[in-house]
């Protein structure tokens, strides 16, 4: 077989992508692979093309049920035999597919990474010529990395129990250093080829818009009109949320579906079938929506709330363009995103890890927060921000509203010393605090905990009494990102003074900040009064 033939007979392209011909030449070869491709970039290609090739089956270890259907289900309509094992099938299912896989029937397999401790499953594999294991969304098995999953520790002990050790490649959309590393130690890849192909996606524009939370409906009228001959999605944070903002959507004319994990099956995959074929404009859903979709005419990208992490955010917006057309990423940011995005991570709950594990994948998941509060209060260019997050430079942005926007340089020195002040005197009486606590001291607020704690006695105690709450927190955001001030790691996230802020108060030095200036066609947004028969609320 040929593979440039396969390309076009089989996936019906004429050349490869950037990236893709290495990545199947390295596996022909029987070599190793990392594979670190962006969304749209076709990372599938690069395994299932090589597995028609060699002799025996290829299994895609994979932990999303509606990738595995998808791909299983457009491999099939190629003339292409795979099949798929997760937690959907009937144990009558499940053995038969096992049975036609033992049978020489599939050439891929895709299978749930909680199938590898199953019994059957390992004895099939014992007796079955295996010519290549692939993980995809490989950024699981670190700790490092997002949407860590224990049953991905245990793909190492499955491949080295196997009688013949086949080819091992692994795929994913978004890896820093620390994670890719990470991804060959714990998968145990000989000496791999790795291809990064690179982050940028020049045909998205990138632009957040801080909106509280009953501004955001307002916001978001005017992007769908803004974005009204295009199709898009709109990413939620929750299901509540998912359900308000469709309700909202459908109230304004929109033709849209709905996507998340409460609603059923049938109901889900009907709604992706009527927004991938365009009988729906927009599908409004949470993150469950979009991994392995094959839909390359999105035009736009909104994320209703903040996502808990830039891989997230990267991933989830890189599902705009991916034609290669001109696409929008719009970011709507308010600090209630962040008390959600927290209690997320504070209730995980870690299954199959020590307390120690959790605690450690808590703390990730937290710094990755705080570099997402960072992005969104960002005045640098947001294009830069995230390539230099993955650790790639940006040669030249004039794609995203910071670098397209007017900023004003403000002089913060007197709040600054009120902030840093308040956050000393705490420290002075051995007491240590998070946002929360230090803007009710500073506004005054005679809330039970602040007049506990005898906090009201405190000098700093109302002396930011004219300054509105979120405020407070915006400039407290402003001075942990230029260090005046650092955050603990922990669920608590205290506030500390760094030596640069304590050289700062002492010396009264001048501290400014930048603050964008929104053109015209963006502030036009916060204009007026719209009236909403069912407010959306976060």
């Amino acid at each position: 077989m040929n593979k440039h033939k396969l390309l076009k007979d089989i996936f019906g392209h004429s050349d490869f992508r950037k990236g893709q011909e290495q990545a199947v030449d390295c596996l022909l070869s029987g070599g190793d692979l990392l594979a670190v491709m962006p969304t749209g970039a076709g990372k599938s290609v690069c395994y299932q093309l090589p597995a028609l090739m060699m002799k025996g089956i290829t299994l895609v270890i994979s932990p999303l049920i509606s990738l595995m259907q998808d791909q299983a289900a457009a491999l099939t309509q190629n003339g292409v035999s795979a099949a798929f094992l997760n937690s959907s099938l009937s144990s009558e299912e499940y053995m038969l597919t096992l049975q036609m896989a033992r049978n020489g029937v599939y050439k891929l397999l895709y299978v749930a990474p909680e199938r590898l401790d199953s019994e059957s499953f390992v004895n099939f594999a014992s007796h079955t010529e295996i010519s290549m294991i692939t993980v995809d969304e490989a950024h699981c098995i670190s700790q490092w990395g997002q949407d860590f999953r224990p049953s991905y520790l245990r793909i190492a002990d499955f491949i080295a129990a196997l009688p013949k050790r086949p080819v091992i490649s692994a795929f994913t959309a978004t890896a820093t250093d620390k994670v890719r590393n990470d991804i060959k130690e714990k998968l145990g890849l000989h000496n791999p080829m790795e291809i990064v192909t690179g982050f940028d996606r020049p045909n998205l524009f990138f632009e957040v818009i801080k909106a509280d939370t009953r501004v955001k409906p307002i916001v978001l009228k005017e992007l769908l009109t803004r974005f009204s001959d295009r199709s898009g999605i709109i990413y939620c944070n929750t299901r509540k949320q998912t359900e308000q903002v469709y309700g909202f959507c459908k109230e304004q004319g929109v033709e849209t579906s709905i996507y998340h994990a409460g609603i059923s099956d049938n109901l889900r995959k009907s709604n992706q079938e009527d927004f991938i074929y365009d009988r729906t404009r927009v599908m409004v859903a949470t993150n469950a929506f979009g991994m392995g979709i094959d839909k390359s005419n999105v035009g736009f990208v909104i994320h209703y709330s903040m996502p808990k992490s830039p891989e997230a955010y990267y991933q989830e917006a890189g599902r705009a363009g991916r034609d290669g057309t001109a696409a929008d990423c719009v970011l709507l940011y308010c600090g209630a995103d962040l008390n959600t995005a927290l209690y997320f991570i504070d209730n995980m709950e870690g299954e199959g890890l020590t307390a120690e594990e959790l605690a450690e994948v808590k703390k990730q998941d937290r710094k990755r927060l705080d570099a997402m509060v960072e992005y969104c209060n960002t005045t640098d260019c947001l294009r830069e921000f995230l390539l230099n997050y993955f650790g790639e430079k940006c040669e030249s942005c004039s794609g995203c509203s910071n670098c397209n926007g007017d900023f004003r340089i403000e002089d913060i020195t007197d709040p600054s010393q009120r902030i840093i002040s308040c956050v000393y005197r705490l420290s002075e009486r051995g007491k240590r605090f998070g946002t929360n606590m230090v803007v009710d001291i500073l506004k005054g607020s005679r809330v039970q905990k602040v007049i506990n704690g005898g906090f009201d006695k405190l000098s700093t105690f109302g002396i930011m009494a004219s300054y509105d709450k979120k405020r407070i927190s915006e400039l407290i955001d402003i001075l942990v990102k230029q260090e005046y001030l650092r955050r603990s790691d922990d669920e608590y996230r205290i506030l500390y003074i760094t030596q640069k802020g304590d050289k700062a108060i002492r010396e009264r030095q001048k501290i400014t900040a930048k603050f964008l200036v929104r053109k015209e066609t963006a502030s036009r947004l916060f204009r007026g009064s719209v009236t909403l028969k069912n407010p959306v609320a976060v």
